[in-house]
């Protein structure tokens, strides 16, 4: 069974999310011994597709017509295309008919958690949906010398040993928490807060660039940088903020946990029954309640949770997505074939 990754635009997005989750599905499949090609041109018995532009519609529709199984991997769903891109909201709809139309070629699809199969299933696509992490590479989140770490990067963004520092991950999107992120800056002139990511400025909505040009001098965005630096950031920094409105996962709340990083995030239902409030991370309904627990952690009033958080990246490892996407690779083969 020879597997077709394909990932149209990869070179446009491999800096996302979704950039991560395909080179997870790599390394996943190579964990278990599934082999698997990227290029058109090569033979393959399956196709597994993580995009949705007109060109993975069209490849999609020739693999059914041709009875070769398609496996549809849907990231995206129309409640986490609101609230990003400029126009997003009043194009949301029509999005959602186009997400229906790609996603019922797939014979079965795959989805990242729970959550988003249940936004899937609204969509009565009367496909089988799989729940799927994304997953982690742990190799690639092995701490090492935190006390390098933590030197390193306060020389580079010219931190103080003493300054408390927040770190926020995301592309500049208000969906992802960005205008809360900065608004917690402006009442916390105490705290500094850093945010890594970017995204350019023409697809973006006035205020998320009037937000990205707010001049605070507690507030740095540090813009795109290399994943080994986002590590060393979770490392250095006293706390990690994951202030989104709707994820179909967050991977960054993953190598978080993969971290033992500090960790609040927003309660929202994406993360019910894996991220649990004081358990493994602390959970926040508002942008008050981000205040009072990133006070509290201030005054080191709350204890760590990040050895708990870590068995949350353990179970999503690449070897335990490996032998999840197997399965429905077989599943997917055998309505076909049989």
């Amino acid at each position: 069974m020879r597997v077709l990754l394909y990932s149209e635009n990869l070179e446009k997005i491999k800096r996302s999310g979704l950039g991560k989750s395909i080179q997870h599905q790599q390394k996943a499949l190579q964990e278990v011994g599934i082999e698997f090609t990227t290029d058109l041109k090569e033979p393959y018995d399956i196709l597994h597709i993580n995009t949705y532009f007109l060109s993975s519609f069209l490849l999609a529709l020739k693999c059914r017509l041709k009875g070769i199984p398609v496996v549809y991997h849907a990231h995206s769903t129309e409640e986490d295309f609101r609230n990003s891109f400029r126009f997003s909201n009043i194009l949301a709809p029509f999005f959602k008919q186009w997400l229906i139309l790609c996603y019922k070629l797939g014979n079965v699809i795959i989805t990242p958690t729970p959550y988003s199969k249940r936004l899937l299933e609204s969509y009565h696509l009367n496909r089988p949906i799989y729940a799927i992490s994304n997953g982690i590479d742990l190799t690639q989140f092995q701490i090492n010398d935190r006390k390098y770490a933590s030197k390193s990067f306060r020389q580079k963004y010219h931190y103080k040993d003493s300054d408390f520092v927040v770190m926020g991950i995301g592309l500049y999107l208000k969906r992802k928490g960005l205008l809360d992120f900065v608004e917690l800056a402006k009442r916390m002139p105490h705290v500094h807060f850093i945010w890594f990511g970017e995204l350019d400025l023409a697809l973006v909505p006035q205020e998320i660039k009037d937000a990205i040009t707010t001049q605070l001098d507690n507030l740095i965005f540090a813009g795109y940088v290399p994943n080994e630096e986002i590590k060393q950031a979770l490392l250095a920094t006293d706390l990690y903020i994951f202030p989104t409105y709707e994820e179909t996962e967050g991977i960054p709340a993953i190598e978080a946990c993969a971290m033992k990083a500090n960790f609040i995030v927003r309660d929202i239902p994406v993360f019910e029954g894996w991220l649990e409030d004081k358990i493994n991370v602390y959970k926040a309904k508002n942008i008050e309640e981000f205040q009072q627990l990133i006070d509290r952690f201030y005054r080191r009033e709350l204890p760590s949770l990040g050895e708990a958080a870590y068995q949350v990246a353990l179970e999503r490892s690449i070897p335990t997505i490996g032998l999840q996407l197997k399965k429905v690779y077989q599943i997917a083969y055998e309505k076909i074939k049989h």
